[in-house]
Parts: C-alpha cells; sequence; structure tokens
C-alpha cells in the first residue's frame, strides 16, 4: 500500500493554525496522530506490573511475523514511525515506549541499567503474548535488543541494531563532551534540544516549529528522569559481561551504523560483528545516529534485503 506523503502534514498543521484556535500541544498531537495513521500505526498501552507501558501497533492486523522496535535514550516510540510505515503491510509493528520515556509510566526508582530495561521488553512482550519477533533497536534501545536475544533465543528471529550502544572500543566526540561535563543529550533549557538534534542527527527530518517547539518542553521536563537513567547505563560500555552476553545470541544480526555518528563511534560495529556469531553489517555514509529517522526507506531495503539473505 502506497501511504500518503509526509508534505501532507504541512497541510493538516496550515490549516489548524489558520482556521482553529489550537494550542501547540493541540498541533502537535494532530501531527503525531497524522504521522502514526499515515505508516498505519495505532496508540495503545498495556500494564506490565505497577508499569504502564505505551506502545504503537498496526491499525490493520497482518498475516506477517511481529517486529518489535526499541527506541534509543531520551526517545520514544514515535522515532521508528516513518521506517514503519514501509513494514506494516507486511509485519505486525510493536513500537514500545520504554519505562522512563515517551507516554509510558516514569519512576525514579526502578532499575534502568541495560539487564534491567532487557527485562521489562521480555515482560511487555509477554503481556501482549509476543512469542517470537523480529527486534530492532537504536543505540541504547540497540544494547538492550542485543540482550534481549542474547537471554530469550527462543523468541528472537532476527535482531538489527542501529548503531547500538554497550560497546565503546573506539570513543567518540559524545564521549569527550560527558568527561567534560557537557551531555547534549540531556536538554535543561530552550536551544538545548536543536542542539540535540543537530548532534545526534546528520540528515535531519523537517519538523515544523510548533512541533520542535513541544519536543523541546517534553524534553526538559524529563531532564531528572533521563540523568537518572543516563547514569545507569553510562558505565556498560567498560562492562565485559555484555560483550560476553552478546556472544550467546543465536539470531542472524545485522548491525546497521551511520558513518557520521558522534553519539557512538561507526567502528565500533567491527567489535560487535566479531563477538556475534551470525552477524553482518551496512556503514551508512551520510547518516549520524539514527538511519531508521534519517534514512527510514533505505533502512526497511537493508532489513528486508538482510530477511532474504538470511532466513531465504
Amino acid at each position: 500500500m502506497r501511504r500518503p506523503s509526509p508534505v501532507y502534514l504541512l497541510i493538516i498543521l496550515a490549516a489548524s493554525l489558520l482556521f482553529s484556535a489550537c494550542s501547540r500541544q493541540d498541533i502537535y498531537q494532530t501531527a503525531i496522530d497524522f504521522e502514526r495513521s499515515s505508516a498505519g500505526l495505532e496508540a495503545a498501552s498495556v500494564a506490565v506490573g505497577n508499569l504502564d507501558i505505551a506502545y504503537l501497533r498496526n491499525q490493520e492486523v497482518s498475516a506477517g511475523d511481529a517486529i518489535v522496535m526499541i527506541h534509543g535514550f531520551g526517545a520514544n516510540k514515535d522515532n521508528w514511525t516513518r521506517l514503519a510505515g514501509h513494514l506494516t503491510d507486511d509485519f505486525n509493528v510493536y513500537a514500545i515506549d520504554l519505562p522512563g520515556h515517551g507516554d509510558s509510566s516514569k519512576p525514579l526508582d526502578i532499575g534502568y541499567r541495560l539487564e534491567d530495561q532487557a527485562g521489562y521488553v521480555a515482560r511487555f512482550l509477554d503481556a501482549l503474548s509476543v512469542d517470537e519477533a523480529h527486534v530492532m533497536g537504536n543505540s541504547m534501545g540497540g544494547a538492550i535488543t542485543a540482550l534481549y536475544a542474547a537471554n530469550h533465543p527462543d523468541k528472537v528471529q532476527s535482531a538489527v541494531l542501529f548503531s547500538p550502544a554497550g560497546i565503546l572500543e573506539y570513543e567518540s566526540e559524545l564521549v569527550d563532551l560527558v568527561k567534560a561535563g557537557d551531555n547534549p543529550l540531556i536538554p535543561k533549557q530552550p536551544g538545548d534540544f536543536e542542539r540535540l538534534m543537530d548532534f545526534a542527527l546528520e540528515k535531519k527530518p523537517f519538523v515544523p516549529w510548533p512541533i520542535m517547539g513541544v519536543l523541546e518542553e517534553r524534553a526538559i521536563a524529563n531532564r531528572e528522569v533521563n540523568e537518572v537513567i543516563f547514569a545507569a547505563i553510562r558505565d556498560t560500555g567498560f562492562e565485559p559481561e555484555f560483550r560476553n552476553a552478546i556472544t550467546n545470541i543465536q539470531a542472524p544480526v545485522l548491525v546497521v551504523w551511520g558513518k557520521l555518528d558522534r553519539v557512538i563511534d561507526y567502528r565500533n560495529a567491527d567489535v560487535f560483528v566479531e563477538a556475534i556469531p551470525d552477524a553482518r553489517k551496512a556503514i551508512l555514509d551520510d547518516i549520524g545516529h539514527a538511519p531508521m529517522v534519517e534514512a527510514p526507506e533505505q533502512s526497511a531495503e537493508l532489513f528486508r534485503e538482510f530477511l532474504a539473505e538470511s532466513q531465504p
């Protein structure tokens, strides 16, 4: 099915601004709902113990396999919307808001280490009775994906790691900034969210000003929980347990990395590929830290080619 181009989003936004008294929050929600619907997705939530977990799922159930999508630090389920739009005709997509992110519960007193978060993903999928799936993750979500695949080999058909965290053999520009006390991934004041976008993405998608303003407000409001989560995951790249764990992955794995990534150096792809028994890599020359956001169609094509080669 050919889905509407995101350019129609501008028409909706213009109409909202010209013909109604919508607030920025109203315009933001209209835009997000349009993006989701255009991708064949709808919002849902499920209780997992004491946590409410928000996620996106297909509007119409597909006859194909399930794909679970796990976002990165400080991000949310909507980072996957444009990639999902190329897949929902043939797959059943579940894009999760991890605890502490998006519309999910944000307690400060639960564990946020990568191992903890992989456990939350397992409980989430159990709650939805998703017994087997292809799993994708970006950055922190890539590391969580790898751990989930290692811990649940019978439930993972394949895994795609987009610029995964977890290994920092080659340090990046972010590492130097954090060591100096400056973390561009945690917005604290007006202007910081635009700086985050510039730092993380080489090819930024167009985001109209009302949407950008709301995104910045929400990011600043999440500062406290983001600092807790970042502290919990910060040292994982120096822990041998993670590297040992991913050697147990049995599913085929594709590692996709942007060569212009300033958050995590793309050369770490080789370390992942060497550690995981059935892994291969794809390096994208003009892309930054989030290939599925910056090049969603290309990312979808890479996934389909990967499946065709690994599961004929």
